[in-house]
């Protein structure tokens, strides 16, 4: 039985701020091939196969910070909950699993990661 992917809030943020990334970009149709993207290969993917992208907990931050946000995510997470990153494109996907459900929880352009310095400090 295929598990049941739901988007979360956070996710359908990060979709409006890639609409708006890319409409800036001149590339409205990137956020189209997106979305055809998400609904015809990722969704389904995730459906068959929850388990596709890298285990996220299991990730070695080299920072304090990082080290600590990790702890914090696990504990949140629960045991009962897998925390995976599913990487498609030019996208990077953090998903939840816990039972039957997938969980969408953000979704970035890897471009958007970027530092943009010049428009921070013109």
């Amino acid at each position: 039985m295929p598990h049941e992917v739901r988007f979360t809030a956070n996710f359908n943020a990060n979709l409006h701020s890639i609409r708006d990334f890319l409409a800036k970009q001149d590339a409205d149709n990137s956020f189209q091939a997106l979305a055809s993207r998400l609904f015809d290969d990722v969704i389904p993917n995730l459906e068959i196969f929850p388990l596709i992208g890298r285990d996220f907990l299991t990730l070695k931050p080299l920072s304090e910070e990082g080290k600590a946000r990790l702890k914090t995510l696990r504990k949140r997470a629960g045991k009962a909950t897998g925390i995976r990153e599913y990487i498609t494109g030019d996208y990077l996907i953090l998903y939840a699993v816990r039972a039957r459900y997938v969980f969408l929880l953000a979704i970035r352009h890897h471009k958007q990661l970027s530092f943009d310095l010049k428009g921070h400090w013109a």
